[in-house]
């Protein structure tokens, strides 16, 4: 089997303050960086476009016409690595959040089992909002039961290295949710298909002027719809799924 061939992927939506000095942290890896503006304003377009002329050779910008959700913008960055021929991406956050010294980890792992879908297990300290938490509680009791399946340890972590060629062959077959509902929704049907989903601890923090695009009632509206769909969704999987888990 050939190596895997890695590129980081940044969907970024006006965070201008924080994505230089996370693609500098990105730079030391030596790998090439897809950058998908998901239709910012003109603040973040400027610094997106200094970063793009000032490191041409590592930096690949892609700019939407309009906002489509960070899901939206990872599904076209998918396909823009695949068409760049990558066989895997490392999907990190423009905002701070993730910990980039963890970033050895992943690719590591990923190198080991190229097969799978490689997620961040978020280790969140005290600046973590309280109903942030709680819904993340009650998302993993639902994905449990959509999965049947303890393993899945987190589905709302955007710290992840895809396969991509199992990525574009799911979003091939089925429209994924372009919000707050991507992860959860990618991760679940990833592992329905087979992909193994494997999980390394990571650090996460909530900047103190941090920008969150998450909005609280249109999203959890979003995240319920979802877990409604997953639920019926497993049923008809659950023969499979249960002789999985007793395989395992």
């Amino acid at each position: 089997m050939s190596e895997p061939k890695f590129c980081f992927l940044v969907p970024i939506y006006n965070h201008h303050r924080t994505i230089e000095a996370t693609v500098e942290k990105l730079l030391s890896y030596a790998l090439p960086i897809i950058i998908v503006d998901d239709g910012s304003n003109e603040e973040t377009k400027k610094v997106l476009s200094q970063l793009a002329e000032r490191f041409a050779s590592e930096v690949l910008l892609h700019t939407l016409p309009e906002n489509s959700g960070k899901g939206g913008a990872c599904l076209v960055g998918f396909r823009v690595a695949s068409e760049q021929g990558y066989t895997h991406a490392l999907q990190i956050d423009a905002d701070g959040q993730h910990d980039s010294a963890d970033i050895p980890q992943f690719l590591e792992l990923a190198k080991q089992r190229p097969e799978a879908l490689i997620s961040g297990h978020p280790q969140y300290d005290d600046s973590m909002p309280t109903a942030r938490r709680i819904g993340r509680k009650i998302t993993h009791f639902w994905v449990h039961i959509e999965t049947l399946s303890m393993s899945v340890k987190d589905t709302m972590c955007g710290f992840r290295v895809y396969p991509l060629a199992a990525t574009t062959e799911l979003m091939d077959k089925v429209n994924i949710g372009t919000r707050m509902d991507f992860d959860i929704e990618i991760m679940v049907r990833l592992y329905w298909r087979g992909v193994p989903v494997l999980f390394i601890p990571t650090k996460v923090i909530y900047p103190e002027q941090g920008q969150s695009h998450f909005r609280a009632f249109q999203d959890n509206v979003k995240i319920s719809w979802l877990h409604t769909r997953l639920f019926f969704g497993m049923l008809p999987r659950a023969p499979m799924l249960l002789a999985r888990r007793f395989k395992s």
